[in-house]
């Protein structure tokens, strides 16, 4: 009588934990040596728990051979330092009205405070974060739109693609600079977008209070192509602040960058559930 010997796996209570990192594999290597820009804003910044895990997460995109460059807005911070000194904060279309004294908290808080810290997490993690101002070096170059707000004009690529080859984590704030040496405050989505496009980027994710875009039933839309964002904008869909971060996105596909995702840094490791699992749990924007 001849036995069975054929083996039989069986599954443990970590198993589970074991196939994500499987499904995992095929997206470490695809992704092995390209570029990736994370720009991080809003109540993530203010919580320290969340700021915790998305550190986490820089650290391991870095540690499978992707290269992480990462842009900090931290509006509400300074919102809060120019409450202490009895300034009311302004906007238009967005955008923080910016004269000199503003400007000196904006620096203050961005560059000192906000860099300062998230440069701190990731290294704390493993991770060899380099905090940088978009004014050091001229590696962001502006033109003055109002008083002391900019739109960026040029990237210095290969200063970054430079840090980029020697592992570093650069870790930009969204102040600017003029080709004549005046810093800029300067929206954070777009200097992402500005780096993404210059440096060819595989990816731009950027991280949000909201899931991701949402349809007119509030429901998630996990791709959306441009015409598909535009009709979305047009309908009355897509409102508020989320309507210059989807333009930018649009901007940055059509200019090179392979993808956009917008996802909310609210849930726990977001960034690896959107981008190593089959599902992932934001909106990815294509050409």
């Amino acid at each position: 009588m001849k036995l069975n010997s054929k083996l039989m796996l069986r599954k443990e209570k970590f198993s589970d934990k074991a196939d994500i990192l499987t499904e995992a594999i095929p997206y470490f290597l695809k992704f092995k040596n390209k570029i990736f820009v994370l720009k991080i804003g809003g109540r993530i910044l203010d919580e320290e728990e969340v700021f915790d895990v998305v550190s986490e997460d820089i650290v391991l995109l870095s540690l499978v051979g992707i290269k992480v460059v990462v842009v900090h807005g931290g509006g509400k911070e300074i919102t809060r330092f120019l409450e202490r000194l009895n300034i009311k904060s302004h906007f238009k279309d967005g955008i923080r009205e910016t004269d000199d004294t503003v400007m000196e908290i904006v620096e203050m808080v961005l560059d000192g405070k906000v860099n300062g810290r998230l440069v701190s997490a990731i290294c704390k993690k493993g991770g060899k974060a380099i905090g940088l101002s978009g004014r050091d070096n001229f590696f962001l170059v502006s033109e003055q739109v109002k008083n002391r707000v900019g739109s960026v004009v040029s990237v210095k690529s290969k200063d970054i693609m430079d840090l980029l080859s020697m592992d570093f984590i650069p870790v930009f704030s969204s102040v600017t600079i003029t080709k004549n040496g005046v810093s800029m405050n300067t929206n954070a989505d777009e200097v992402a977008c500005e780096i993404a496009m210059a440096l060819s980027a595989e990816k731009l994710i950027i991280l949000t209070d909201e899931d991701g875009i949402l349809d007119k039933d509030r429901k998630l839309i996990k791709s959306i192509t441009d015409l598909e964002a535009q009709k979305l904008i047009e309908d009355g869909i897509i409102t508020g602040g989320m309507i210059p971060k989807v333009r930018l996105a649009l901007k940055a596909v059509k200019s090179g960058v392979k993808k956009v995702h917008i996802i909310s840094g609210l849930i726990e490791h977001s960034i690896l559930l959107e981008i190593f699992t089959d599902e992932g749990i934001g909106t990815e924007i294509i050409a």
